[in-house]
């Protein structure tokens, strides 16, 4: 019974490193089982350079079909685990069918890689840009090591960023309108506008801005939607005063 038991244990160690590892800025990555680990940070167009190491352990030696590398990027949602939409996927063969006695490492190089989107983990959803090794086995599983990599994307300042102008109110009641220095903001920007009240005939308590992050996914009667208040700031208490 041990025998059979053993036989589907892994009798390697797989190990997947960047070449400049090192050096490269690490940001933080929450992983499945919710341990958040530090992974590189890349950008479109960068070229993915690295190695993987194979190194059996003591005594064994890898029967394989072939080895081989995988750039994947994905989309999963969390709703349907298990199953991935691949926008991205390139493939390089490292090893041809035989077996490994001792350690063993292979170079491996992505060039100019299209990484069309920024790295993302939501409430319902999750891209992520991952190294995929396979060791192709007869009769048994194959061994399959992941390494993640974050992907964020630079943009240069727009051209054009005009104010936002916005009227909200209750017929003959209420009447305010807002304005916003510009439509579009970096993640350390500072966000300035105005709010008018042109017509006020109700009591007002209270007014509050909030900053919300909205996540849509999927589409039509399958739409999830899920907001997270990120900031509040309350902006005036009591009832608007006209200044002369």
């Amino acid at each position: 019974m041990n025998y059979i038991v053993g036989a589907f244990k892994p009798s390697c160690n797989i190990t997947i490193t960047f070449a400049d590892g090192r050096t490269r800025k690490q940001v933080p990555f929450k992983k499945e089982n919710g341990k958040t680990v530090m992974v590189p940070l890349f950008q479109s167009q960068e070229n993915i350079v690295g190695e993987v190491s194979i190194e059996p352990f003591h005594g064994k030696k890898v029967e394989h079909n072939g080895v081989k590398i995988e750039l994947l990027g994905q989309i999963e949602m969390y709703f349907d685990r298990g199953n991935f939409y691949d926008f991205t996927s390139l493939v390089r063969e490292l090893e041809v069918p035989g077996e490994i006695y001792e350690k063993k490492s292979y170079p491996f190089e992505f060039s100019s890689v299209e990484m069309p989107y920024e790295s993302y983990s939501g409430v319902n959803v999750r891209l992520r840009y991952v190294l995929k090794v396979t060791i192709s086995r007869n009769y048994v599983s194959n061994m399959v090591e992941y390494q993640d990599f974050s992907v964020q994307k630079y943009t240069p300042l727009p051209s054009i960023n005009d104010t936002i102008k916005m009227e909200v109110g209750i017929e003959d009641c209420l009447h305010i309108e807002f304005e916003y220095s510009k439509s579009k903001y970096h993640l350390k920007d500072v966000i300035i506008g105005k709010i008018y009240f042109l017509l006020v005939r109700i009591k007002i308590k209270h007014m509050e801005l909030e900053i919300r992050r909205r996540e849509s996914t999927g589409s039509g009667p399958n739409t999830h939607v899920e907001t997270e208040t990120l900031a509040k700031f309350e902006l005036m208490d009591g009832v608007p005063v006209r200044v002369s």
